[in-house]
Parts: C-alpha cells; sequence; structure tokens
C-alpha cells in the first residue's frame, strides 16, 4: 500500500513538471534546480499536489498529460520512478517538426476544425489578431511614408503662382481661375505662364543660374504646348441658314478631328520657329497621353509646340503663334504641360493647365497639379519604408496561402462571407500595386536617363503621374478594406457584433425601402435637371441634379437660385422635396436602422462572448503568479527541512532523515533523491555543516528572486485591474449591493481547482456511503417482514395447542413431540439467518452486487428494486 502511493505521488510530480514547462524526468536527474539553486514548482501539501495533479488550463478545460513510461533509479532506501519520454509520436523528427510548424502558422478558425472556447481555438484567435494588427501596422507605415504635409504645401505654391497671378501687367484682378475668352488665354500664356516658369533674376536683379521656379524647383526638359481642333463642316447647318453660315465645328470627337496641316505649314516656310506647330502629330509619335476635361474626354494627339529652356526663345515662340493666329474657331482644347522636380524634399509636380473651347464659344479653364514622388529611396527613412514594402510582400505571400488552404477546404462557401470576399479584394488591390511598384520604379529610371542625353526635349511624366495617382488611389483603398476587416478578427467579442448583425437583420427592409426611396428620388431629379438645368449649375446635367438633391437631404442648398429660375415651380419643388423626402422618407429609414438595432442590441446583452481578452490575461497573471508562488512554497519547504531534519542532533543531516521529513511534507522520492545529490558533494549520502550553508545560502537566494518576480506579477495585475475597472459599465456599478459584499480577493486558479477535485471526491465518497446505506435498509426491511410472518406463524401455532388443551383434547405423546420439534426448527432456521445476515452485511460492500442470501430469505420486493439492484 505505502509503494503504491509513493507511485503515485512520483507520478503526480512528473505530471506537474509537464504542465509547468520541465522536460518530463528532469527531477529525476537534475531535479526541479537550475545552476543557482532550487528552482521546484511542486506544491507543499497534498492538497497542491492533488491542484498540481489534477491542473487544468486557463479555461478550465483539462490540460492535457501525455503518456509516459517510467524507468526505475536507485535511491537509498527505496525506488523511485523518473518519468522519461516514451511513445514514437514524441521522438519525431526535423521533417514532422517543420510539418507542425507551418501547420501552426497558418492555422486558422476556418482551415482547422477547432472547437470554439478551447484553448487551442483562444490561441488562433490571438495569434490571427496580432498578425493582422502587424500586418496593418506595416501598412500604414507605407502609407504614411508615401504622403507628407509638404506635398500639399508644394501644390498650393505652384497653384498660387500659375492659377492667382492677374492676367495683365497686375492691374486687373482677372487670372486663370476666371479666364473666359481665348483672348484670355492668350494673355496668360504670354504673361504669367512665362513669368512663372522662367525665374531669372534675384530680387536685387541678380542673373539666375538655371531653370528653377521660386528658386528651388528645377523644370525638367522643356514645357510643351499642344491643341486639338475639329473639322470645318463637321457639323450639319439647318438648310435655311447654308447660305449665310459657310463654316461650322462640332464638339470635339475622334471622328471629326482636324488632322491637316494649317496656317504656316501651308506657306511651305520651314524657317520658322515653330514650323512643327503647324502639322498634326499621332499620339505614337509624341508618345502623348488622353485627358478627360470638364466636357470630353481628349486623345493624346494634336498639333504641338515644344518651348525653349531660355525665356526670350520661349516667349518669341509663342509670340509667333500668336501673331498667325494658331489658335481658332475650330480649336476645341489646348494644353500646358511641364513638369518640376524640387530636391528639396524629393517631389516632382506634373503639371497640366487646360483651356477647354467649347463650341457654343468661350472657355473653361481647369488644371491639374500632380504632386507625387516618383524617386522612392533617397534617404534613410525611404529605405525604412522601403524595408516595411518588403515585410509588406511578405504578409501578401502569406496570406495568399492562408486564403488558399481556405478555398480549398470550403471551395465555393469560401465565397459566402464578405469578410472573406474582403479577404480576397486586399490580397488583388495589393498584388496591383506591388507591380506598378515595380513598373514605376523602371519607368522612372528610363525617363530620366533620357532627359539626360536630351535636356531640350519634352520629359513626358504625364502618363506616370497619373499612374502614381491610381495607384495612391488604389492603395487608399487597400487601407480603407484594411481597416474594415478588423472587425473579422475582433469578431469574439459580442459588442463588435453589432454593426453587421444590425445591417444583415435589415438588409431586406433597407432593399425594400430603397425601392421607393427611390422611385421618388429620381423623379424629383428629372424634375429638377428639366426645369433648372438651363440656369442653375447645380441642375445642368442629370448627374449634377443627383448630387444636388443629396446635398439638400444633408442641408447644402440654394434657394434662391431656384426661385429665380422659376418663382412658381422653384419653391414648390423645394418645399414638397423636403417635406416627403427629408421629414418622411430619411426617418423611416432611420426607424428602420433603430428597431434592427435595439432588437440586436437585446439579444447580445443575453449572449456571451467567446473569450474575453481582459480575463484571458488576468488568468494569465493568476497562473504564473501561483507557479511562482508553488516554487517559493518549495523552497520554504526545504528551508524547514533542513532546519529540522537533524533529528538526533549531530549537526549531520543524513539522507533518511531528509527523505523522511521532505516526504511528510508531499514531496516525491526522485525530487528528494536529486536535491539532496546536488548539495551531497563529497557523496557520502550525509550533508555536513557546510553543505547545509551552502544550500540555505542558494535557497535564500533564490527565494528572494521569486518573491521579487510575485510582486512584479502582482503590480502588473492590480494596473490590470484597475484598468479594467475604470472601464465598468453603469449596469455593473449598479448591479446590487451583494457585489460590493465580494472580496477584493478571490481564490486563486490553482486552489479554485483544488477544491473542485476535493469536492468531486466527497460526491463520490457521499455516493457510496448512502448506496451502502440503501442496502443496509433493504436488507433489515427484508428481515423484518420476514420475522414479522414468522412472529405470526408461531402464534398461530401456539394458539392452536391451547386451544386444544382448554378444549380438554388428549393427544397422543407422538404428536406434542412433532409441533414442538417444528416450532425448535422454525427458531433456530430465524437464529440462523440473522447471523449469517449480519456477517453478510460486514463482509460485502452492496455495490459490488455480491450480497449473500440465507437459505430462508426471499429476494426484496418490488419496490425497493432499485436500491437492491445498486447494492
Amino acid at each position: 500500500m505505502v509503494d503504491r502511493r509513493e507511485d503515485r505521488r512520483t507520478s503526480l510530480a512528473a505530471r506537474e513538471e509537464m504542465e509547468l514547462g520541465q522536460r518530463p524526468g528532469s527531477a529525476a536527474r537534475s531535479g526541479a534546480w537550475d545552476n543557482r539553486g532550487y528552482d521546484g514548482s511542486r506544491p507543499t501539501s497534498p492538497a497542491r499536489l492533488d491542484a498540481s495533479a489534477y491542473a487544468r488550463d486557463s479555461y478550465g478545460s483539462p490540460a492535457a498529460i501525455p503518456s509516459e513510461m517510467e524507468s526505475e533509479m536507485y535511491v537509498h532506501g527505496g525506488t523511485v520512478r523518473a518519468v522519461q519520454p516514451a511513445g514514437p509520436e514524441q521522438q519525431t523528427g526535423c521533417w514532422n517538426k517543420f510539418k507542425r510548424f507551418i501547420r501552426g502558422i497558418w492555422a486558422t478558425r476556418l482551415a482547422d476544425d477547432v472547437e470554439p472556447g478551447t484553448d487551442a481555438y483562444i490561441k488562433i484567435i490571438l495569434r490571427e489578431l496580432w498578425t493582422y494588427l502587424a500586418f496593418i501596422t506595416i501598412l500604414s507605415l507605407m502609407t504614411f511614408g508615401m504622403m507628407g504635409s509638404t506635398m500639399f504645401y508644394f501644390t498650393k505654391v505652384m497653384e498660387d503662382l500659375f492659377l492667382d497671378s492677374s492676367l495683365c501687367c497686375g492691374s486687373g484682378s482677372n487670372n486663370y481661375r476666371g479666364m473666359t475668352s481665348m483672348a484670355d488665354w492668350w494673355k496668360f500664356s504670354r504673361g504669367p505662364l512665362l513669368d512663372g516658369l522662367y525665374w531669372t533674376k534675384w530680387y536685387n536683379q541678380n542673373n539666375v543660374s538655371g531653370a528653377y521656379i521660386y528658386y528651388e524647383n528645377k523644370m525638367l526638359g522643356v514645357p510643351r504646348i499642344r491643341q486639338i481642333k475639329v473639322r470645318n463642316d463637321s457639323c450639319a447647318v439647318h438648310e435655311d441658314f447654308k447660305d449665310e453660315i459657310l463654316e461650322c465645328f462640332d464638339s470635339y470627337s475622334e471622328a471629326v478631328e482636324e488632322k491637316d496641316p494649317f496656317g504656316l505649314a501651308l506657306k511651305g516656310d520651314n524657317t520658322t520657329v515653330t514650323w512643327d506647330a503647324w502639322f498634326h502629330k499621332d499620339s505614337d509619335e509624341i508618345d502623348g497621353s488622353g485627358h478627360r476635361g470638364k466636357l470630353t474626354s481628349y486623345a493624346g494627339n494634336g498639333y504641338i509646340q515644344d518651348l525653349n529652356l531660355t525665356r526670350p526663345a520661349s516667349e518669341a515662340k509663342i509670340l509667333e503663334l500668336f501673331t498667325n493666329l494658331w489658335t481658332d474657331r475650330g480649336t476645341r482644347v489646348v494644353f500646358i504641360d511641364f513638369t518640376v522636380y524640387n530636391a528639396n524634399i524629393n517631389l516632382f509636380c506634373v503639371v497640366r493647365l487646360t483651356a477647354e473651347f467649347p463650341p457654343t464659344g468661350g472657355l473653361i479653364p481647369s488644371f491639374n497639379f500632380r504632386t507625387v514622388k516618383l524617386l522612392r529611396y533617397v534617404t534613410n527613412y525611404d529605405f525604412f519604408i522601403m524595408a516595411c514594402e518588403g515585410l509588406y510582400v511578405l504578409f501578401i505571400i502569406y496570406y495568399i496561402i492562408e486564403e488558399a488552404l481556405e478555398i480549398k477546404r470550403h471551395r465555393l462557401g469560401y465565397f459566402k462571407s464578405f469578410s472573406n470576399i474582403l479577404d480576397v479584394t486586399v490580397i488583388l488591390l495589393s498584388l496591383a500595386a506591388i507591380a506598378f511598384n515595380v513598373y514605376r520604379t523602371l519607368k522612372v529610371e528610363e525617363l530620366l536617363d533620357q532627359l539626360l542625353e536630351s535636356p531640350e526635349t519634352y520629359a513626358d511624366f504625364e502618363f506616370l503621374a497619373w499612374a502614381q495617382g491610381i495607384y495612391n488611389d488604389m492603395v487608399a483603398i487597400t487601407v480603407f478594406f484594411a481597416w474594415i476587416k478588423v472587425f473579422k478578427y475582433i469578431s469574439f467579442n459580442k459588442t463588435m457584433t453589432q454593426l453587421s448583425s444590425t445591417l444583415a437583420r435589415c438588409a431586406k427592409d433597407i432593399a425594400g425601402f430603397l425601392v421607393m426611396f427611390f422611385i421618388i428620388f429620381f423623379a424629383y431629379a428629372q424634375l429638377g435637371y428639366l426645369v433648372f438645368g438651363t440656369q442653375v449649375k447645380d441642375f445642368s446635367t442629370f448627374p449634377d441634379a443627383i448630387f444636388t438633391l443629396f446635398r439638400i437631404i444633408l442641408g447644402d442648398f440654394d434657394f434662391n437660385a431656384l426661385e429665380e429660375a422659376n418663382r412658381v415651380l422653384g419653391p414648390m419643388f423645394f418645399i414638397t422635396y423636403i417635406l416627403l423626402v427629408f421629414f418622411v422618407l430619411l426617418n423611416m429609414f432611420l426607424a428602420i436602422i433603430n428597431d434592427t438595432y435595439s432588437e440586436v442590441k437585446e439579444e447580445i446583452a443575453q449572449q456571451k462572448s467567446e473569450f474575453e481578452i481582459g480575463d484571458y490575461f488576468k488568468k494569465g497573471y493568476n497562473k504564473m503568479l501561483n507557479k511562482l508562488q508553488f516554487k517559493r512554497d518549495k523552497i520554504v519547504d526545504i528551508q524547514k527541512a533542513l532546519a529540522a531534519a537533524d533529528i538526533n542532533s549531530d549537526q549531520q543531516v543524513d539522507f533518511e532523515e531528509w527523505r523522511q521529513d521532505l516526504k511528510a511534507r508531499g514531496h516525491a522520492d526522485a525530487e528528494i533523491e536529486a536535491v539532496f545529490a546536488k548539495y551531497d558533494i563529497d557523496g557520502d549520502r550525509v550533508l555536513d555543516p557546510e553543505e547545509q550553508k551552502k544550500m540555505q545560502a542558494d535557497l535564500e537566494g533564490q527565494k528572494q528572486e521569486l518573491s521579487d518576480e510575485i510582486e512584479d506579477v502582482e503590480k502588473a495585475r492590480e494596473n490590470a485591474a484597475v484598468h479594467s475597472k475604470s472601464r465598468a459599465s453603469f449596469h455593473d456599478m449598479m448591479s446590487g449591493d451583494e457585489d460590493d459584499d465580494r472580496p477584493v480577493h478571490g481564490v486563486s486558479f490553482e486552489e479554485f481547482t483544488v477544491l473542485s477535485r476535493r469536492v468531486d471526491r466527497m460526491e463520490h465518497s457521499i455516493g457510496s456511503i448512502v448506496s451502502k446505506i440503501d442496502a443496509v435498509l433493504v436488507k433489515l426491511e427484508a428481515m423484518e417482514r420476514a420475522k414479522l410472518k414468522r412472529r405470526e406463524t408461531m402464534g398461530k401455532l401456539l394458539d392452536s395447542i391451547t386451544e386444544d388443551e382448554r378444549a380438554g383434547r388428549t393427544d397422543d405423546d407422538l404428536k406434542r413431540e412433532q409441533m414442538e420439534r417444528l416450532v425448535r426448527e422454525e427458531l433456530e432456521r430465524w437464529d440462523s439467518e440473522a447471523s449469517i445476515s449480519n456477517a453478510s452485511g460486514r463482509g460485502n460492500s452492496p455495490a459490488s452486487g455480491g450480497r449473500p442470501r440465507s437459505r430462508g430469505s426471499r429476494p426484496p420486493s418490488a419496490d425497493h428494486g432499485p436500491s437492491g439492484s445498486s447494492a
């Protein structure tokens, strides 16, 4: 019996070592000590021993204890068993470990069948969350590296220079933004344009070397002016006006574009400085890019004129174009393109000034200043961004593999989830952005090489700047979707599912409402377009009318313009639209959302989150604290054993004294042997005073270190508790007076586990005792019934004898002797059954089902069947 208890204690000790991260059997080889001293973690009492033996994980599920085999090891006075790793599945090779590592990296809630609420499920959630937070951090650093406040100021100073300068000699208030005619455009070209492009003098009239704008921004190559024209008679003139109107120029389209030479080209004088400006060039010849203007979209071809690096030469070319009527009635658009580079901030500004000439006459100016960073890697911060881009590529590869595994598992069912579609969208946008990043780097190098070879040519950065703008937009959308994806990884919290649950539940109601809303909305949009389109700019086109109505819903409207356009329909249109759309439809929409949200919130209040991060880390703190306390308690046990083990007061502690004392404190033989052997330097199985002193010093140092660690953990836990308490809701504060009586410090998790095990054992023991008592009661009842029946029988026999005697009946002696013999046999059988029943009740357990039955006894009655069977 003693050996069996020792084996059980040793097995429990080995299991505890596994729970605390030690290698099985380490106590037998080196004890629970490191090079500095004792580092045990076994409990100091049977209660603590039970706690470690029946340890559970952080969420109450039984901790997995691997199979183990025992190898014997000699210890003076007995045999200890040290746990050794067993089973071929534990002694795996590098390839199997690598496969498990890879499988763990790409383990997700969709790819693996993991039971919600388990420790593995929680670890997967936390790993997904932290990985994605790292991903979105890298993405944010990349995007912030692309942008900066200097981009805005660079664009602003360039706009102020070319758009807000006066058209003529500083005497007028008109500027580029306010141009209304072709004459205004020529004023701008001969005045503010040349003044802005060529800064030839300092403020003290000294000459400036090089073509620098604002003395800081170098102009790359030369500016280019390009116009697109349409043919004469490109439109049909009514029969009544054919004799009067001999020329007709339609709106621009590629089908009616003018491609023939004109002006000086018809004179044949090729010595002019603007000779090429009078010949049409295809987009392939000039590598031109298209443009979407305010009126229509334009091709990349046309008539071009490149200016020079110096102002006098450029001014001469513009003057010759002006003199020979380079723009005329057929001109539909004129572009001025140039690019500047600021080396101080490593930014390019690609400028396009557009003047559209509609067939109605007049001029519609527009402009585009694209400030981009085409040379990405110059400063140390740029190289840091490059490293972030490399990490981002690795993350994209990681998520590609992850989504591929999930698609392989779920196939088409994968695309039924909105979050999964969002994942694929982010990956596709990221791949497109990576591809453009490579293309942009190569293209910029090519353009700069060409520019260095021919500095007096036009540097066409227009398409690259446009593509960079698309790239920036694509990255912005990617960042937006990436932040929306955060909801996928925090959906374990019930509060974070309110938005998605509300939208999903009211989707059908909103869809029905939107049908009604847009019927009325588009009716008003078409009404406004037809009534006010000729006079109010906000209703000049049907799309403008739609956006204007949305603005009216938000309170941005111009009632005076509507009233001036139509004094009857204007106010009626506005009032009815506000009443019907703003006060009725909009409030219906909000009511649908509000009612659904109330239902969802009520349901969520009754649900329970999959797990709380705060509770998870709190339990981690408690578990760590308990482990440290266990270690410290072990050191205290050994210190007490060292002080009390010298029973015979000979200043010597032999192994048997040591062993008996520590075994009484719940320690295993293997652990006792290992600790003793560490300080038994001479190997005589006795600790002399010097060895005892060395052990005491090591124990004290180790105890102090553990106390410091415990103090740090308790401080961290208190800080976490303070933050958690500060976030408590009003409901928690008003939950009742009984909450105020709760103790500040509850029991630890290990103590709770011990108590749970003890209660389980107590219930089991009580159940066994109750079953035994039931069996005894059943037996006693059966015996009592038998006694009563036999007493009745004996009474009847005696009564019959008495009656015979009273009646004076005289029977022979033989009859009387037979009757007396029957009575004696019945009494003897009764006594023998009572003695056998008592013996069986003491010798057999009712739970075993092996209750012996006396010869004259009968089985229990039907109403006591269950008790009898359980016994």
